[in-house]
């Protein structure tokens, strides 16, 4: 059990970015594979909206999720496999560039440009 924590710890929230250094998002969410027979391993990490509504839970997870839905045509949220990460440091790395998550980048841009930099402090950089 305390291995989920400590990937819960070290890895969500974590700034994505690809291997030219272009934001992706944050970690939302992460898939472990559970074969029975040891604990179970990280596979791949979650990012989107959609992750993050299931973060949320209840009627606001439910509403967020509709959102993210409508944002980004998509059912479900981004499974970026644990192969495609190059750094797992305090920003995490990917090995290719934006072009090879698509879907990560539309609603991220439309959320950032219409929704974050209106809140005060939204735009400030990572720390």
């Amino acid at each position: 059990m305390t291995e989920f924590l400590d990937a819960g710890l070290r890895l969500l929230d974590r700034q994505v970015v690809d291997s030219e250094g272009t934001e992706l998002g944050k970690i939302d969410d992460l898939l472990f594979a559970d074969d029975g027979d040891g604990p179970p391993v990280l596979t791949a990490v979650l990012i989107g909206q959609r992750a993050f509504a299931g973060r949320l839970g209840g009627r606001a997870g439910l509403w967020w999720a509709g959102i993210a839905e409508r944002l980004s045509g998509r059912r479900g949220p981004v499974e970026v496999p644990v192969a495609a990460i190059d750094d797992m440091g305090t920003v995490v790395r990917l090995t290719s560039t934006t072009e090879a998550f698509p879907d990560l980048t539309a609603p991220e841009r439309w959320l950032r440009q219409h929704l974050v930099s209106r809140l005060p402090g939204g735009m400030r950089e990572s720390d």
